[in-house]
């Protein structure tokens, strides 16, 4: 396979010469070859949106960095998904369409300079959605390892209807604050790998999707394994939906670490979505100074039609293809630690409980000087802080060896909700007098 030098193709290392050209040059002599590596050596390379082809290994050198563009006249229009709906957006940093066995590899950094897209987002001037930083598409054998990502426009990665994913050793940052940047949403893949990330941004760190009610091809996301990964800021730590329409399944997450994001694992959903989330297993995982560590939300009240009175409403709605499913769901062996808003919410439609999760030894702690937060984007939940498990309309849930320090009432509230089981479960309530378990309109809740 070719090795071609950007150099060799009139790339220019400083920063601020266009290199669009030589990068798809070289692109293009590996392709004639049938595949190759586009070698970026030290240096700073001003660049357009890349395409990639079959077979192409784009390796950065230490030291080199892919400066992207903010010239928005640079990035063509393209058909892409954008939060689960085909439509027109400008195209990413780098792209791939329909291709197999490409890699983006090496120890160098692709810097989005998103400042500038972050700007006219908040002004409401772009007239598509932003540039994601990489966004493979339709696309077989990936592989992203070793390289650093910062300032993306929007979400960094975005694999779409991909098979055969392997994201490892890759650093993303990006500010706290910058608007969705989101580090890793893998969208109706399958057979995704995601290990030994560091991921700090401003949205959620790694968020698995599927689809809206939207989308026309209902394409589910499965087979993913997370391990390994440091989670730094961000709205989640691993988050599933709220688009996942076309369903979520057999994902493992183990091994990571979680340090001041909002939620740590959360899951979202509402009326209308349809597809199911099920056979999550979550095991050795620790989270510090979390808003809310567990939360299963069928209300989300987030986006389109989010507020309407037919979503929102709590009696029960007719159970169709288009009721949303949360069930299996497995979590082991956690720390969490300096807990503000609730130990955890779990909130299932009135007529699709939430069902069939296990806790087993958990240990929940919160902050001394919580502070006031919303668990969960759900209508009428109050911000709170120092708040025990919520359980509302939950349906066979188990609680094994989990100890709740420091909430200021009931270690758990269950509400609407039948099969609960807690054995050698402590609530730790320094702050008032009162029982571990409060139950409101339940039946079959055992305290062993």
């Amino acid at each position: 396979m070719a090795i071609i030098n950007i150099l060799d193709c009139g790339a220019v290392a400083d920063g601020k010469t266009s290199c669009t050209a030589a990068i798809k040059t070289a692109i293009d002599k590996c392709a004639e070859n049938g595949g190759g590596t586009v070698f970026v050596p030290a240096g700073t390379y001003l660049t357009g949106p890349i395409f990639l082809k079959s077979n192409i290994n784009l390796n950065l050198e230490a030291g080199a960095t892919l400066l992207f563009s903010n010239d928005i006249e640079e990035y063509p229009v393209v058909t892409s998904r954008w939060e689960g709906v085909k439509q027109d957006c400008y195209a990413s940093l780098i792209n791939a369409d329909n291709c197999e066995n490409i890699s983006i590899t090496g120890r160098g950094t692709l810097d989005g300079q998103g400042a500038f897209w972050w700007k006219i987002f908040r002004a409401k001037e772009n007239k598509y959605p932003r540039p994601k930083m990489i966004a493979p598409y339709e696309c077989k054998n990936v592989l992203i390892q070793g390289v650093t990502l910062t300032n993306s426009p929007s979400w960094t990665i975005n694999t779409i209807l991909c098979d055969n994913v392997t994201i490892d050793n890759v650093t993303i940052n990006n500010p706290y604050d910058s608007p969705n940047t989101d580090g890793i949403d893998p969208e109706s893949c399958s057979n995704i790998h995601i290990s030994n990330c560091h991921v700090d941004v401003g949205d959620d760190c790694i968020a698995i999707k599927a689809g809206t009610e939207g989308t026309a091809e209902r394409v589910p996301c499965k087979n993913i394994t997370i391990t390994n990964c440091t989670m730094v800021h961000g709205h989640g730590g691993v988050v599933i939906g709220s688009e996942m329409s076309g369903s979520v399944e057999n994902v493992t997450i183990s091994n990571c670490v979680f340090t001041n994001t909002d939620r740590g694992i959360r899951l979202k959903s509402r009326r209308y979505r349809g597809g199911a989330v099920q056979d999550i297993r979550v095991d050795n995982v620790i989270m510090e100074n979390v808003l809310c560590p567990f939360i299963a939300n069928l209300y989300y009240m987030w986006g389109p039609r989010g507020m309407d009175p037919d979503v929102v409403d709590k009696n029960p709605a007719p159970v169709t293809k288009d009721t949303p499913v949360f069930r299996r769901l497995h979590f082991s062996n956690m720390t969490c630690k300096d807990v503000n808003a609730s130990a955890g919410h779990f909130f299932g439609l009135a007529e699709m409980y939430v069902e069939d999760c296990t806790f087993e030894n958990v240990y929940i702690s919160i902050a001394d000087n919580a502070v006031e937060g919303e668990p969960a984007m759900y209508v009428g939940v109050q911000p709170v802080k120092e708040k025990g498990f919520v359980l509302t309309n939950t349906r066979g849930i188990k609680f094994n060896n989990v100890t709740v320090v420091g909430v200021n009432g009931p270690a758990f509230e269950v509400e609407n909700s039948e099969d609960i089981t807690f054995t050698n479960c402590i609530n730790k309530n320094n702050k008032s007098n009162s029982e571990m378990v409060k139950q409101t309109n339940s039946k079959n809740v055992v305290v062993k």
